[in-house]
């Protein structure tokens, strides 16, 4: 986009990342976010969104000189409704200009009328004059007395009647100027007495938000004898990064990846395991200034110390992170030769981010505690480009204190995180998200083959998919990789199998049936007999097409 000249308040299309432009307001930013290096930029609130971020001139162009053009090649359905808000907003601020119009032409009014009372009549004058000197002095003075007396008296009433129609204190602007400002989304307005969020969240007396983060937010899910909810965000300061786009920004839930400027813990973080999630997670942690060791089977990473072993690492950390395949790699990188447990001392810590079952994960509880050391699980649910991006969702169950002090760490690593109470509520949880992931993705491949078979376009059925109520990132991207035949791994097909398997056995053990994870499970299987173990979850297309 072309750099134009704009100013604060000004009504713009900004491009943000891999988005399309999108309507939004140049605004002020929060005091204690400091403006990026480099190229001019503003600070944009979009509408329609909970997204702001630092935006560079030339990715900004005037919303009305533009808007046509925007329109024709825009769309889908949340950006009609960005749209609507911006005309909203400008049908608010269009009322509040003319009912100050009005306000203005009936004071003018008022202050003709007054001076027209005041002023005195020509043909009185005439007759004035035509008395004699001392007549006319008297007359005079009388009058002088009379117009004093009555300005005076006036001007206390209007005073009068000015402070009791204006109460407010000096500066503070008119109620009805709060209509100027952008019309939020349900959910933003809940927040007013707090920060933004993502998630649909009342504060309550008990529970006061200050400075809270709007890009990363921690839930609370405290476990009682009846089911309850307890949300509460944790304080946090804003993450900044450049984008290759050229835009800056501070990204809210369903923004693309950026994590700026935090705090970072003191505490001494270890990482073992650097697979597709892993080395993304530590990238971040290194970004955001935390001091990292990692140990990996096979690969290093730049910026980060180098542990000989699990145990090495374990004790000579704080906390210490991990991130393995499956159940069994959990518990080998445990319990196996110079493992975790080996460094393992009272006050260690230990979080384990692997997706496993609630069995595996509660027994790796048991041992690292019996230890002297803290237990965290804290599985991601997200992919390789997330994890890249810092985006990951992150679901703990555990030790609370760990938790909280593990609170920059997730941070860096992800945009929400949610505390679930006892061990092996993260587990479960995580399985079932995952086999409704995968089972999602099995009637994606089953549609577009049903489609191709029966003579349908593909790509028409994706473009109606995504003005529809499933569109979402998801779907366009794992619907990309098969039109494309692009299979690069974000998801591994066998761990999203593994996960379905784990969600079966899962609802087996509460006796509760879960047919369509099975059948879903079943097509996973065959494609990875087909060689599809190592590709992306989207590959499950040729267990269909073979």
């Amino acid at each position: 986009m072309a750099a134009v000249s704009l100013r604060l308040g000004d009504l713009v299309w900004g491009k943000l990342g891999r988005y399309p432009p999108w309507p939004g307001k140049i605004v002020n930013p929060p005091k204690d976010l400091k403006k990026p290096r480099g190229k001019k930029c503003f600070f944009v609130k979009f509408f329609g969104t909970e997204d702001h971020a630092w935006i560079k001139v030339e990715q900004l162009k005037p919303y009305h000189a533009h808007k046509e053009e925007m329109i024709k090649i825009n769309k889908g359905k949340r950006f009609q409704q960005a749209v609507d808000a911006v005309e909203e907003f400008l049908r608010r601020a269009k009322g509040k200009d003319q009912t100050s119009s009005h306000t203005s032409a009936d004071d003018k009014n008022r202050r003709n009328s007054s001076e027209e009372r005041s002023r005195p009549n020509s043909g009185d004058e005439k007759r004035k004059l035509s008395l004699s000197e001392g007549k006319v002095k008297k007359n005079m003075g009388e009058g002088k007395k009379r117009v004093t007396s009555g300005s005076a008296e006036r001007g206390s009433k209007c005073l009068k009647r000015a402070q009791e129609q204006s109460p407010r204190k000096r500066g503070r602007p008119p109620k009805d100027e709060k209509d100027l400002t952008i019309p939020e989304s349900s959910t933003v307005k809940g927040m007013m007495a707090g920060p933004m969020a993502a998630f649909k969240w009342q504060p309550t007396a008990s529970e006061p938000v200050k400075d809270a983060d709007p890009h990363f937010h921690h839930f609370l899910l405290s476990q009682t004898e009846k089911p309850a909810v307890c949300y509460q965000a944790i304080t946090k300061k804003l993450k900044v990064c450049e984008e290759e786009t050229g835009s800056t920004s501070i990204q809210a839930a369903d923004s693309t990846a950026v994590n700026g400027s935090i705090t970072p813990t003191d505490k001494k973080i270890g990482f073992l395991g650097l697979g597709l999630m892993g080395s993304g997670i530590v990238s971040n942690l290194l970004k955001m200034g935390h001091t990292v060791t990692v140990w990996n089977r096979t690969a290093e990473k730049e910026g980060a110390r180098l542990g000989r072993t699990p145990a090495e690492v374990v004790s000579t950390c704080d906390i210490t992170f991990a991130c393995v395949s499956d159940p069994k790699a959990a518990k080998d990188l445990v319990l196996g030769p110079s493992g975790v447990l080996q460094g393992i001392r009272p006050g260690k810590c230990y979080v384990d981010m692997s997706t496993v079952d609630a069995d595996t994960v509660t027994e790796l509880a048991q041992v690292i505690v019996s230890r002297g050391g803290r237990f965290l699980e804290a599985p991601v649910s997200g992919n390789q480009q997330l994890s890249n991006d810092g985006m990951l969702v992150i679901l703990a169950a555990g030790d609370r204190g760990l938790y909280e002090d593990c609170s920059s760490c997730f941070q860096a690593m992800g945009k929400t995180s949610f505390f679930l109470g006892e061990v092996g509520n993260a587990a479960k949880m995580m399985l079932i998200v995952n086999m409704v992931q995968g089972s999602f993705m099995a009637t994606i491949a089953e549609g577009l083959t049903l489609a191709q078979v029966t003579g349908q376009s593909q790509q028409t059925l994706l473009d109606i998919l995504n003005q529809g109520q499933l569109a979402s990132i998801f779907l366009d991207q794992k619907c990309q990789n098969i039109l494309q035949g692009n299979f690069k791994p974000d998801f591994y097909l066998k761990y999203i199998q593994k996960d379905l398997r784990l969600a079966i056995a899962l609802g087996d053990a509460v006796n509760h049936p879960t047919p369509m994870a099975a059948a879903a499970n079943e097509v996973y299987k065959r494609a990875k007999a087909l060689d599809q173990s190592d590709n992306d979850m989207s590959a499950v297309y040729r267990a269909y097409i073979h």
